[in-house]
């Protein structure tokens, strides 16, 4: 379902052998919001932000907007003319003010955990106070503005924000950890032994090479980074590296178990 990776932006790879899967190093950046956030503004249109993530240099990039995924079609299908991979995504708000990615493999997952979060998320926006909420098509016109209060908190936990992203397939990170704001050691003062995470995202403010060193809570989990852009120029000011065969949803699951040679490679 993903545009094939174009090889132009790297070394060409070795001629392919019949049987034999090549591994290749992409560029992901997996917390990006549009403009549906209220955070963000207009400028994070749907073909704002696929220009600028292939001038970054990116192949892989996730939106994730605050409690929602209306905006990740648009992104997508603006994604696919241009040759980037574009995963759907939600930022979710657990009760405990505990922000958690949850990244899905096509669109009708993440809607499904959409009306989920819509049915537990209270109060209405304010854009005066708050922001505007604009969902847009990929051809850069509104379509409506959301009247939920996005930024608001759930009234879902951690653990059943995380359960619920596995029951419709997806992967579930807890986002910027390393961030005493909404970041799960900040909120909770350490992060559950059995919490099934997929994996731990750092900030653009630590190294990845240094996150386990700077934040040993993190332990043996899979970690990486991300730029949680609100504007067009944070987009891929940081970045994971990832080995994959391809830069698809199902891959990045594989990358972050360490599957057959697949994984996080900076």
């Amino acid at each position: 379902m993903w545009p094939a990776w174009t090889a132009a932006r790297r070394i060409d790879p070795p001629a392919a052998i019949p049987g034999v899967i090549v591994l290749k190093e992409f560029r992901a950046d997996l917390h990006i919001h549009t403009c549906l956030s209220p955070c963000a503004d207009w400028e994070m249109s749907p073909r704002r932000i696929i220009r600028r993530s292939r001038e970054s240099g990116l192949d892989l990039i996730a939106v994730c907007d605050h409690n929602s995924s209306e905006n990740s079609a648009a992104v997508a299908a603006e994604g696919q003319r241009a040759g980037i991979a574009v995963i759907p995504g939600l930022e979710i708000c657990s009760r405990e003010e505990v922000h958690l990615l949850a990244l899905f493999g096509g669109m009708d997952q993440a809607l499904a955990m959409q009306a989920l979060i819509y049915a537990h998320l209270p109060g209405e926006n304010r854009p005066e106070v708050f922001g505007d909420q604009i969902v847009a098509n990929d051809a850069d016109e509104v379509v409506a503005e959301n009247p939920r209060l996005l930024i608001g908190a759930t009234g879902l936990s951690v653990e059943q924000i995380v359960r619920d992203t596995h029951a419709m397939g997806g992967l579930c990170l807890a986002a910027h950890i390393d961030r005493p704001a909404n970041g799960i050691i900040g909120q909770l003062g350490f992060i559950p032994p059995r919490l099934a995470l997929d994996g731990l995202e750092v900030s653009a403010r630590i190294p990845l090479s240094r996150a386990r060193e700077i934040l040993p809570e993190a332990g043996s989990r899979p970690c990486l980074t991300s730029s949680d852009a609100h504007r067009l120029a944070d987009i891929g000011r940081v970045h994971t590296r990832m080995r994959m065969a391809e830069p698809t949803f199902e891959e990045l699951g594989r990358a972050l178990r360490g599957e057959d040679g697949r994984g996080i490679v900076n």
